[in-house]
Parts: C-alpha cells; sequence; structure tokens
C-alpha cells in the first residue's frame, strides 16, 4: 500500500472539512474546501483510499503546496 500527499493548490483557510482519519472516498471526492480570495476551491481526493491523516482543521491557514491530508491507498 501506498500513502498519497493530498496538498494545496492554493494559499488560504480552510472553510470546511468533509471527510475524518478512517473515511472510504473515491476519487474525485471532496475532502475539503478552502477559501481564497473570497472563492470556494475544493481538494478532491487524488486517489481512493482510507483517509490516513487530517492535517488541517476548520479556520486554519494553509500555504500553497501545503499537505493537506494523507490517504492510504
Amino acid at each position: 500500500m501506498a500513502n498519497i500527499d493530498v496538498e494545496s493548490e492554493v494559499q488560504g483557510n480552510v472553510w470546511k472539512v468533509e471527510v475524518a482519519v478512517g473515511d472510504q472516498v473515491a476519487q474525485g471526492d471532496v475532502l475539503m474546501i478552502l477559501e481564497s480570495m473570497k472563492m470556494e476551491i475544493p481538494v478532491e481526493a487524488p486517489a481512493a483510499g482510507r483517509i490516513l491523516e487530517l492535517r488541517v482543521k476548520p479556520e486554519d491557514s494553509v500555504a500553497e503546496d501545503e499537505v493537506l491530508a494523507v490517504i492510504e491507498t
């Protein structure tokens, strides 16, 4: 099994987290929503698997390329 880091594509704030550690996700599922410059940006699962780690919570500030979650495939 491999682990995949889910990274932020933008600098912004975590608005909402849609999953919890241990959840099964399919490729393309929305994991969380970031807010940047008054726009809502969904963060999607790049692959199917299980959420191994969530490294952010709502209202956290995130940088571009920061790891937000880890998926075990």
